[in-house]
């Protein structure tokens, strides 16, 4: 009976997530986005190389007020986004939508550009500070206090539901399938048992969070681009050796992006439909603009002007997406492993093992330190949503429950706990989008007056 029940449950939480991840939501993801691309006249395109230029700029770590550099808030937004959705989620868009699928990624990716770049400027223009003297922000904050300028109770209501959201979601997507991902690799590959990995990653992580956002931010400082590094210069290697492939790799991409892909192989072929949802989807999935969570992260930054921590913002989905999901999409590629018939990140584990000798290890490594940083960064978006719900003093609650989820879900099963957070993720976007589209034209304004400010053209 019990087992009928938890079938029947994940049946209907399948029909729901049909609609949290379906084509309305993914085009509504989309509309966003190309709104605000459109608006800010393609400045996120255009101010990529200004953008690093920021974030890498010493002087700018010591300007305005804020809890972290914002070097490290975009460290602790990119924690929690690189991560299985590289890996794993690249290969299944591929698997199932063929090599096109990788083009739609890239699409989506462009357009989500502005949408995390919109994100940041209204986390920082509608933060607050708390009891603590601490800045508090992201979407449940500019919903409550931007869109709640013009309708006080849509801003509130909007708020109040993406906080209910995010806090719950997070236990999911940012904590059972990271560390269950995490101890069941390292089993499998390293014969580490679960329980050992549970007991080890809960310690480090109260270890980190109780440090606040200063130390999850320190950690994801140095942890986050080390880890980048090694895996983009794993595939760079790969891709050197395989460098002849590397032409016919990007020709399946753009003609299977509009026409079918043959079944070949173990691969079963992929319509053109199939190769747009899996690459939207898995786009989405992977950098989260949209939904508004790393706002969150970049609400804590320290700085004098909203547009520069959303310039350093829209980098995010720039490396997760265009540089990241890249190498591990051309690295499946050119190693011909996308018509094994493989799935997930057993695909990408096979495509580094076949081409250089211990690569499958290098994704093990990269899946279990990767599921670890997003440990930390979803733990401080959930106890941000947690404090919007209820307040500050009660924070020690949420922590000691993310720890001890931690050491519970290495050992267990996860099938139903991750459609549940899938679709709780998916309806964070909700409140989010209608506040992004709301505020938009405060987003424009303030992009205009810094710019004009700076005597740099938005033409």
């Amino acid at each position: 009976m019990e087992q009928f029940n938890l079938e029947g449950l994940n049946t209907i939480i399948s029909q729901v997530n049909s609609f949290a991840w379906g084509p309305p939501m993914l085009a509504a993801l989309g509309f966003t986005g190309l709104l605000l691309t459109l608006g800010l006249a393609f400045m996120p395109w255009r101010k990529v190389v200004y953008g690093f230029g920021l974030l890498f700029d010493k002087s700018e770590s010591n300007k305005g007020q804020g809890e972290v550099k914002p070097f490290n808030a975009l460290m602790t937004a990119l924690s929690a986004t690189v991560g299985t959705g590289n890996i794993a989620g690249v290969a299944t868009a591929i698997a199932l939508g063929g090599p096109g699928a990788i083009f739609y990624m890239w699409l989506i990716a462009f357009l989500g550009m502005a949408t995390k770049y919109a994100e940041a400027v209204c986390a920082v223009t509608y933060r607050e500070v708390d009891h603590r003297g601490k800045y508090v922000g992201g979407p449940m904050y500019y919903l409550k206090n931007g869109v709640g300028e013009y309708a006080p109770g849509l801003g509130k209501w909007l708020g109040l539901t993406f906080a209910i959201f995010g806090a719950i979601a997070a236990f999911g997507i940012g904590n059972a399938v990271q560390i269950n991902s995490m101890a069941s690799v390292l089993n499998a590959n390293f014969s580490v048992p679960t329980y050992m990995t549970g007991i080890a990653v809960a310690v480090l992580v109260a270890v980190v969070i109780f440090g606040g956002i200063k130390r999850i931010a320190d950690v994801a400082g140095k942890l986050v681009p080390a880890m980048i590094i090694l895996y983009v210069g794993a595939s760079l290697v790969i891709l050197g050796i395989n460098i002849n492939e590397i032409p016919s790799a990007f020709s399946l991409i753009f003609t299977h992006a509009f026409t079918p892909a043959a079944a070949t192989g173990g691969f079963a072929g992929a319509a053109v439909a199939a190769a747009i949802r899996f690459g939207v989807a898995r786009g989405v999935f992977s950098n989260e603009s949209g939904l508004g969570s790393a706002a969150i992260a970049h609400a804590a930054a320290k700085t004098d002007n909203p547009v520069k921590q959303g310039i350093i913002a829209m980098l995010g989905t720039f490396i997760d997406t265009i540089i990241v999901c890249t190498m591990t999409a051309l690295v499946i590629l050119t190693s011909g492993a996308w018509i094994s018939g493989k799935n997930g990140a057993e695909l990408t584990s096979m495509a580094f093992g076949s081409s250089i000798p211990g690569g499958e290890y290098i994704v093990t490594i990269a899946l279990a330190v990767f599921a670890f940083t997003t440990i930390l960064g979803w733990s401080y978006y959930g106890e941000r949503c947690w404090q919007y719900l209820f307040h500050e003093k009660s924070l020690i609650i949420y922590r000691i429950a993310w720890v001890a989820a931690v050491l519970s879900f290495a050992n267990f099963k996860v099938g139903l706990v991750w459609n549940i957070s899938d679709t709780l993720n998916g309806l964070m976007a909700i409140p989010n989008l209608i506040g992004l589209i709301l505020l938009a034209p405060v987003v424009f304004k303030v992009t205009r007056e810094y710019f004009d400010k700076q005597k740099i053209s938005l033409e």
